[in-house]
């Protein structure tokens, strides 16, 4: 032990292990007590234990390069403090935001300030010690060597180094220690990047989420990772101009579809309740398992004379997945060839989506329902730029045991807690709800679904057509509670599928359930399932009910960039000067043309994947003819340029040039999402007699007693689904409106 200790006191390396110890034991402090980076399973934990020690030990190693002990003592030390003030910071903006301190808001101080009640001693509680105590340790060698001029000036003696623990390190240190430190360093972040990879493919490219970089690579590298990315970003913004912006506008105008009139305006000062269905593919509707079908409610609403759906719409979701699919929804602009839009530009950049149009031309209370992180995809931040006023993530919703996915809460208890959000909103609201439990790996339990297996090898098929299910069984709840509340017969209800569930690598499998032959007589498995096939499956649902729409099944040809203009139409704001991509698909003028994110395409013809062209009707391979050649050569330089354009919108953050008439550029700083709801309360309250929500025109009395639900964690527990957990109830405590109703419940 004192060779140890000798070693730590009289050595620049154990003086900087010294350092290393105490900020790896800091940040796994932040780690499990301040941040919340839902790390599970025995590998990610390892990586959240491992992962501060390879990047602060490669900025530490940099001062054993500097052969002046004063000057490297000095380095150490300093690189120290600016690794604590890092992750004190972090924690400080994470206790408000719930998220990490990006290198933009850095530069925007304004913000941060503002932020975060004008100065970060506000944030300070008594366990931040443990991030401050411990820098006076690393001020000694800054004591001992910069200030040892400054005590011998003012007492006229020489300062002893025992006085503060240390003695005197005169020699410098071996050439080769400082490249072996710096590459066992290296080794180690190594490692954990590629574990993280194995663990998180395309951690980086997609960037899901702060939290899992953080949760992965460590809080430095995220801080490095970001700030490559802003100035990335902010290269290729400094480089736009008006000019660009013109370019944009003239192919929009161009392929602008104007509305059908029978369908314009019909649905006008409806609230507008968007179902974001999770992984849910079209061939999921009409199928059975074992003679049961599937989506049984589902069939049923389809074939409702007051519901208007699609089976030609497909995804066109790139490596963002969820968030392109919302992306378009919201903005009818695509995601980005690699990446995630939302999470690479989704703070800073400026949109004209949904939320704001809406609000801006139509009186539209907007918010967004989620129960899982509000971070993951950065969706706080994008939905503040995006221009929803309310945002009600995983912190409004009950996360008991038995509850939870790893993405969220179960579905029936989404919609039934979403509910009693719901029902306070102003009317007209545009509300967009996102369910989770159809998510990969796609598991559910026996006493939440009883559905059969169906029987494959492989046990994420079987699970989809459970997850499917029980979101079926989960959507007749939700729309039973809308009938029941009066919201129903004022109310267009959209739903759409966001991307595949089942993989390509997987179709071959599924098709076995799909009553498609996988193999010939010669024994050539999968000689009849072609890419052609795995482009047919993109298809989604997409969705539109309402009391005394005109309903039926379109056949058209269309993807979800048009889902926006195709909605707005239905609400009756004309999109003719707004900057869309997609053309509204009950349009005469719509052009049946389906760019997928990798630039093949779709028409109602034929499938282009690549350099081969199948008919559509046949699925065949086609040669095409000269004619037919130059009719798809235009239609591929027409589906480039959409791509390259919006590409061009996004990464030059092009709209900040181009407002249209009537409509205010959205400032993001105004919305704070984490008193969502103790904001819907209290314009409720202040609107008294003129409020305009389910719950005021109640008298008020809450809908939430009407809510019926089999799941089984209600069953004996409804105040899962009828209180405030206790963080949010607290904040919004004085305007809490009465309790709900006693139980409601039904037996499975």
């Amino acid at each position: 032990m004192k060779p140890l200790i000798h070693w730590l006191r009289t050595t620049r390396l154990g003086f900087l292990s010294l350092l290393l110890g105490l900020i790896w034991l800091k940040t796994l402090f932040a780690y499990y007590v301040d941040f919340t980076l839902g790390a599970t399973g025995v590998l990610q934990q390892l990586l959240l234990f491992l992962n501060p020690l390879g990047t602060s030990a490669a900025l530490l190693s940099l001062a054993l390069y500097v052969r002046k002990p004063r000057r490297a003592y000095a380095l150490g030390a300093l690189l120290y403090v600016l690794m604590t003030a890092l992750l004190l910071t972090n924690v400080l903006y994470y206790r408000e935001f719930t998220d990490f301190m990006t290198v933009g808001t850095v530069m925007s101080v304004k913000n941060v300030s503002a932020g975060l009640g004008g100065s970060f001693v506000n944030m300070i509680i008594w366990r931040d010690a443990v991030y401050v105590l411990d820098v006076g340790l690393a001020l000694l060698a800054l004591v001992g060597y910069a200030g040892w001029n400054v005590w011998r000036f003012i007492h006229r003696q020489p300062l002893r180094w025992p006085h503060f623990g240390l003695v005197r390190d005169r020699q410098p240190v071996a050439y080769h220690v400082p490249q072996a430190v710096s590459a066992v360093a290296v080794a180690c972040f190594g490692i954990t990047m590629a574990v993280s990879e194995l663990n998180r493919p395309q951690l980086l490219t997609r960037t899901f989420d702060r939290n899992y970089i953080v949760k992965y690579l460590g809080l430095t590298p995220f801080t490095v990772y970001d700030a490559f990315q802003t100035a990335q970003n902010n290269q290729v913004r400094a480089s736009a101009d008006s000019a660009d912006m013109d370019k944009v506008l003239a192919y929009t105008k161009a392929h602008y579809a104007a509305p059908d009139a029978n369908y314009f305006g019909t649905a006008k000062g409806k609230n507008v309740i968007i179902i974001h269905l999770e992984s849910f593919q079209q061939f999921l509707i009409g199928a059975k398992i074992d003679g049961q079908e599937v989506t049984p409610f589902l069939n049923a609403l389809i074939k409702d004379d007051n519901t208007l759906s699609f089976d030609n719409f497909f995804h066109e979701v790139g490596l963002g997945k969820t968030s392109d699919a919302e992306n378009m929804l919201e903005t009818s602009t695509f995601g980005l060839p690699t990446g995630s839009l939302f999470s690479s530009l989704g703070t800073d950049n400026t949109f004209q989506g949904a939320p704001a149009l809406l609000e801006q031309y139509a009186g539209y209370t907007t918010a967004v329902f989620h129960g899982g992180e509000g971070t993951f995809w950065n969706r706080t931040n994008t939905y503040k730029s995006l221009g929803y006023n309310y945002f009600f993530d995983g912190n409004f919703y009950a996360h008991d045991s038995g509850t939870i996915t790893e993405y969220g809460i179960k579905d029936k208890l989404m919609f039934a807690e979403t509910s009693k959000y719901l029902e306070h909103l102003q009317q007209p609201f545009y509300a967009k709800i996102i369910t989770t439990s159809n998510h990969y790996p796609f598991f559910i339990t026996d006493a939440d679904t009883d559905f059969p297996d169906a029987g494959t090898d492989d046990a994420y098929i079987n699970g989809y057509f459970r997850t499917a299910h029980y979101l079926d069984a989960a959507l007749k709840e939700f729309f039973a509670y809308l009938k029941a509340s009066g919201l129903y017969d004022k109310s267009l209800i959209m739903l759409y599928g966001d991307h595949y569930g089942i993989s390509n690598d997987r179709n071959q499998t599924l098709s076995t359930v799909l009553n498609k032959s996988t193999s010939d007589p010669t024994g050539d498995t999968g000689s009849e399932w072609t890419p052609f096939d795995d482009a047919n499956l993109q298809r989604v649902p997409l969705i539109f009910h309402a009391p005394g729409l005109t309903g039926g099944i379109n056949h058209t040809y269309g993807g979800e960039i048009d889902a926006l203009p195709t909605l707005l139409h239905l609400l009756g704001v004309d999109t003719q000067n707004f900057v869309q991509f997609g053309a509204d698909l009950l349009s005469p003028q719509h052009d049946n043309v389906v760019a997928f994110r990798n630039h093949n395409f779709v028409t109602s013809q034929y499938t282009v994947l690549g350099t081969t062209v199948y008919k559509n009707s046949t699925g065949a391979v086609v040669t095409p003819d000269a004619a037919l050649k130059k009719q798809l050569a235009a239609t591929q330089a027409s589906v480039d340029t959409r791509l390259g354009l919006s590409d061009t919108l996004a990464t030059k953050n092009l709209l900040r040039f181009y407002v249209p008439a009537g409509f205010t550029p959205v400032d993001p700083s105004k919305a704070n999402y984490a008193k969502s709801l103790q904001s819907v309360l209290q314009t409720e309250r202040q609107r008294g007699r003129q409020s305009t929500s389910l719950f005021s025109q109640n008298d008020e009395n809450s809908t939430i007693d009407q809510y019926v639900t089999d799941a089984p964690e209600v069953a004996n527990d409804r105040s899962i689904i009828t209180d405030y957990p206790a963080t949010v109830a607290a904040q919004a405590s004085t305007t809490i409106p009465p309790a709900s109703g006693t139980a409601n419940t039904k037996s499975q």
